[in-house]
C-alpha cells in the first residue's frame, strides 16, 4: 500500500510543481481602451485575474544611478523613476509591465504631454489605468513627479 500511496503523491507533488510553474509564467492582462485614454497614454481599465498584487509606494527621483542630480530635468526624473519601480517589481517576482494602476503627481501641468510620450514609449500601446494630479510641490523641493501604483504579477 505505502508503494502505491508514494508514486501517486509524487506525481501529485509534481502536477503541482508544474501548475505553479505555469501560473506564475502566465499573465493576462485586459486593457480597456478609450480614444482620449488611448491619446494620453492610459487605459480605461484594466482587467486581471488572481495574482500576487503589488502596492507601490511613491517614487521620486532627483538623482540618476550615479548621483547626478536631475534637479530641473523632468524627463530624466520620469525614467529614473519608472526604472526604480522596475527595479522594485523585479525583486517581487515582476516587471513593469505588470503594472495596472499608477498616480502620477507633477508640479507643472505643461509636463503632462511630455509624460504621456514617455510613457507611451515605456508600455507601448497597454497602458495601465492612471490619473494625473498637478500639485504644487513635492517632499523634495527638486522633485517634479512622483509616481505610485499597483501591479498584479502572475496573474493566469
Amino acid at each position: 500500500m505505502a508503494s502505491i500511496v508514494f508514486p501517486r503523491i509524487s506525481v501529485g507533488i509534481a502536477a503541482a510543481i508544474v501548475f505553479l510553474g505555469f501560473s506564475t509564467t502566465l499573465r493576462a492582462q485586459q486593457y480597456i481602451k478609450g480614444e482620449r485614454p488611448q491619446q494620453r497614454g492610459y487605459s480605461l481599465a484594466v482587467i486581471t485575474e488572481g495574482g500576487k498584487t503589488v502596492w507601490l509606494g511613491g517614487q521620486i527621483a532627483t538623482v540618476d544611478d550615479t548621483g547626478k542630480s536631475l534637479a530641473g530635468d523632468f524627463e530624466g526624473q520620469v525614467r529614473q523613476i519608472f526604472k526604480l519601480i522596475d527595479a522594485t517589481l523585479q525583486k517581487a517576482g515582476g516587471k513593469l509591465s505588470n503594472m495596472v494602476q499608477m498616480t502620477v503627481f507633477i508640479t507643472d501641468v505643461r509636463y503632462g504631454d511630455r509624460l504621456t510620450e514617455i510613457r507611451r514609449e515605456i508600455f507601448g500601446d497597454n497602458f495601465p489605468g492612471s490619473a494625473l494630479i498637478t500639485v504644487t510641490a513635492l517632499a523634495d523641493p527638486n522633485a517634479k513627479i512622483e509616481i505610485q501604483g499597483y501591479a498584479v504579477i502572475g496573474s493566469k
